[in-house]
């Protein structure tokens, strides 16, 4: 081999081509540790056109730039765009590099629909059925927030059946505030008139077309419910199978303590008359009109 000038040639080029290669970059590694490419500018846009009410950009540089790590070159983009995910409001989140020491950012908000568990939790939900924590009385500026609940990994059905409820309860020029799923899978809504609905348990495509049928008959005896009773209806129980049960806000009702007393009153009464001569007892019931049994007929919920 050392005899052979041609391949000696060739050796010699290469080793010569690997040290211009590995100085090269050694060259690259220091300039691009210098600190002119270190990131300090950050352009925050929104995503896909529209604008940004909640996130701005100082919010944005407090919130992800002290989790971001490497500069122009060496910067992950994948785990900067994690961190400018997880600022308040920020839903989705785009990075790209701008030369020589800057980021370009567009984000797209949160658009809240309602809360999401306790009032107090600091959670909401957004349009896409998605959880996020932030700020509860910036999203009260926007709109009216829904009270939305249930188990975990509920918050799609949730947001599904929040859908179909609106469409249900159209024609009582009602929409619903608050839906709750139990972990029974049982549904209960409040609507925009006052009233609370209990729907009942959907545990599959049975109990779903089930429900459907309650509701539309419920839907469809509405004129006749308010020509009866008022449209002041607090409570609707739809759980019956052939029927349903409503409370009037004018109706009143007997607690188990007033019906203990007036029945022990009755008996009084009967007990006393039972003592008396039979022209006293005849006077006695000329005047009562104690009928508790009555009252509390006259003042049950109505059920169809």
């Amino acid at each position: 081999m050392w005899h052979n000038a041609r391949l000696l040639n060739l050796i010699a080029s290469a080793l010569y081509a690997l040290v211009v290669l590995m100085a090269l970059a050694a060259g690259l590694l220091w300039l691009a540790q210098r600190p002119v490419f270190a990131i300090t500018h950050v352009e925050i846009g929104p995503l896909d056109g529209g604008a940004l009410r909640h996130v701005n950009a100082p919010s944005v540089r407090a919130s992800a730039l002290g989790k971001l790590t490497g500069n122009f070159f060496t910067l992950d983009l994948n785990a900067a765009r994690q961190a400018f995910e997880s600022v308040p409001w920020v839903r989705r989140a785009s990075v790209r590099r701008e030369w020589p020491n800057g980021l370009a950012v567009e984000v797209e908000e949160h658009e809240a629909l309602g809360t999401w568990g306790t009032p107090d939790s600091g959670r909401l939900i957004n349009t896409y059925g998605e959880v996020f924590v932030a700020n509860t009385a910036e999203a009260e500026e926007d709109a009216q927030l829904l009270a939305l609940d249930g188990p975990p990994e509920s918050e799609g059905d949730v947001i599904e059946k929040l859908e179909v409820m609106r469409q249900w309860f159209k024609p009582l020029k009602a929409e619903p505030l608050a839906v709750a799923l139990s972990g029974r899978y049982a549904w209960r809504a409040k609507l925009s008139n006052g009233m609370e609905v209990e729907l009942g348990r959907e545990q599959n495509d049975e109990d779903r077309v089930a429900m459907d049928q309650r509701v539309r008959r419920f839907v469809a005896a509405w004129p006749q419910v308010t020509q009866q009773w008022g449209s002041q209806i607090e409570y609707a129980d739809l759980r019956y199978p052939n029927g349903f049960a409503i409370r009037a806000a004018n109706a009143r009702f007997l607690t188990e303590a007033q019906i203990a007393a007036a029945v022990r009153t009755e008996k009084a009464a009967k007990a006393a008359k039972a003592a008396k001569p039979p022209a006293a007892a005849a006077a006695v019931s000329g005047t009562s009109n104690n009928n508790p049994t009555r009252l509390k007929s006259k003042n049950a919920e109505k059920t169809r």
